[in-house]
């Protein structure tokens, strides 16, 4: 599909993108300008993500996305991040017209950001938060399921479910899904729920705009679907490559370890000693289960485009209904054997 193309949803129509195609914000892979520019310029949403970033560098980022491009971008914001008051000054100063926080209720900056014209997005993975958040008046919803990297819904609840059961109970509210997408299909199949786009994470991992380490990212290519685990119950549960860390932390909670003591192991280990560091043996390695779709490194700008292409392809391949007495003659049925 040629360059220009747009998938009109309610989503692309609130956030003012062409394509409902959302990279979500991934701590140090996209804690930067290329990742969000790239991906804002081939028509989807570019998302920098603030988790991990010192003021002046997030302030850098957010100068450099906005001077790259005329096209929206989004600024993630856990809300229980060390600082969060002053990174949400400085995101009302520099005036970010997305904002996707996560991890905390919206009344905290909700009032404040749409006031100043900010498109404010939050981050679910229940019915009940999803209802907590349309109450409070956010403009839409990211609805995670189980297959997602980083922190999937504590019941394990798959994206299929998830959204579909939001998307129902709230057809009004511009839905984000995400979980479990990492190609045109997975696109198709998010719309077909009741979403307006699909977030992809797993996926823009291993792109070349990506700035984590690129052990992080062949980590990506060789996982399966099934090479990733939960861990952390009690301590802010995340889906990892199932490596050493993994291992311990499963064994720890199988045994019925001391809360204490699995927090000690948990925070012994981080993400940034993967991301950064590049151990993929040790370190925090989140991915989701799309892990087992990616087979290649590529440029930002080409995922968006497979992306659009796929989604075309499978859309033209769905079989049509009709009505059954255009079915095709068919040979009558052998009649049952008397008992």
């Amino acid at each position: 599909m040629n360059e220009g193309a747009r998938i009109e949803t309610p989503v692309t129509r609130l956030l003012g993108c062409d394509l409902p195609i959302v990279q979500a914000g991934m701590s140090w892979a996209s804690s930067n300008s290329a990742l969000p520019l790239a991906v804002s310029n081939a028509g989807g949403l570019g998302v920098v993500a603030a988790g991990p970033m010192r003021l002046p560098d997030l302030d850098r980022a957010i100068t450099e996305v906005a001077a790259g491009t005329d096209r929206p971008y989004a600024v993630n914001l856990p809300l229980y991040r060390k600082g969060v008051d002053e990174v949400m000054d400085l995101l009302a100063a520099r005036r970010v017209p997305i904002l996707i926080a996560s991890q905390g209720g919206p009344q905290r900056y909700l009032r404040r950001f749409q006031d100043l014209g900010t498109i404010c997005l939050h981050v679910v993975s229940t019915e009940v938060h999803a209802a907590k958040a349309v109450d409070a008046g956010v403009d839409g919803l990211v609805v995670v399921g189980a297959e997602a990297g980083g922190h999937p819904p504590p019941g394990l609840v798959s994206t299929l479910v998830t959204v579909r059961a939001v998307a129902r109970r709230f057809p009004a509210t511009p839905i984000i899904a995400s979980g479990g997408f990492a190609d045109g299909a997975g696109l198709a199949a998010a719309l077909s729920l009741g979403a307006g786009a699909a977030q992809f994470g797993t996926r823009f991992l291993a792109s070349a705009e990506s700035t984590v380490h690129p052990a992080y990212k062949e980590a990506v290519l060789a996982a399966g679907t099934g090479d990733t685990r939960t861990v952390g119950r009690g301590l802010g549960m995340i889906r990892v490559l199932a490596n050493g860390f993994a291992d311990r932390m499963a064994e720890l909670e199988d045994t019925g370890t001391d809360l204490e003591l699995r927090r000690s192991e948990f925070t012994a280990s981080s993400l940034r000693d993967a991301a950064v560091g590049g151990d993929v043996a040790g370190g925090k390695v989140e991915m989701g289960q799309s892990a087992g779709l990616v087979d290649a490194i590529l440029p930002a700008a080409r995922i968006v485009r497979l992306l659009v292409e796929e989604y075309a392809a499978v859309l033209g391949g769905l079989p049509e209904v009709r009505p059954a007495r255009d079915r095709p003659d068919r040979p009558a049925a052998t009649p049952l054997p008397a008992w």
